[in-house]
């Protein structure tokens, strides 16, 4: 393989699919389909152990859903590629949720002749998007943490930090009671029964597979 080659991983619970678009995009002089996986799981342990540019992810990967995002979001925190997403469905919301979920572009699978330049964008002029996404992500953190007081929203970053809550106490000059009614506040507006789950939630910008808890 040239050090050039765009080494691409496809994830996508459709075989046949799998077959043709490795075909087609095998057919370009810079691009090597490296990996193919069908399920999450596999997604995830090849994210582990192999090398790759760009992902092409199925937004619904079990058939119905999006368990896509939530793959693309987990992949995405172990190995840091280019996310492509791609769809049967035109869904402005499967839309939002997979750019939240780090996603560089959302492509209808009946437009996969525009796969290659898709591909090729995403991993040779990525500072654009990466700027979009990184903004996009500082709002869906405001948007979070936008019900909390400013004595709250403190107390929470300061467990984002890792800070235990003696360490809280004593950093802050608080009372135990105080601070308790602070933390139990923070953890009503934001929907969630403890400390650790919201420092989760907003890590996963809110992106909760259904049957998580919450």
């Amino acid at each position: 393989m040239e050090s050039s080659s765009i080494r691409v991983l496809i994830v996508e619970d459709d075989p046949d699919w799998i077959k043709a678009i490795t075909s087609f995009l095998n057919r370009e002089p810079d691009m090597l389909v490296v990996g193919a996986a069908t399920t999450t799981d596999e997604a995830l342990k090849l994210a582990g152990t192999l090398t790759f540019d760009v992902v092409l992810m199925d937004i619904q990967l079990n058939g119905s859903g999006h368990d896509g995002i939530y793959t693309a979001m987990e992949l995405h925190d172990i190995h840091p590629a280019k996310i492509i997403m791609l769809t049967s469905l035109t869904d402005e919301t499967a839309m939002t949720r997979s750019f939240t979920a780090g996603a560089v572009n959302f492509i209808e699978k009946t437009r996969y002749k525009e796969l290659p330049a898709a591909i090729r964008t995403a991993h040779r002029h990525p500072a654009a998007m990466d700027a979009l996404l990184k903004e996009f992500a500082r709002l869906k953190r405001e948007e979070q943490l936008g019900a909390l007081t400013p004595a709250e929203r403190e107390v929470y970053e300061l467990i984002e930090e890792g800070y235990t809550q003696t360490e809280i106490e004593r950093k802050l000059y608080k009372a135990e009671s105080t601070l308790k009614n602070q933390v139990n506040k923070m953890l009503k507006k934001l929907g969630v029964k403890s400390s650790k789950e919201a420092v989760e939630l907003v890590r996963k910008k809110g992106l909760f597979r259904r049957g998580d808890k919450r």
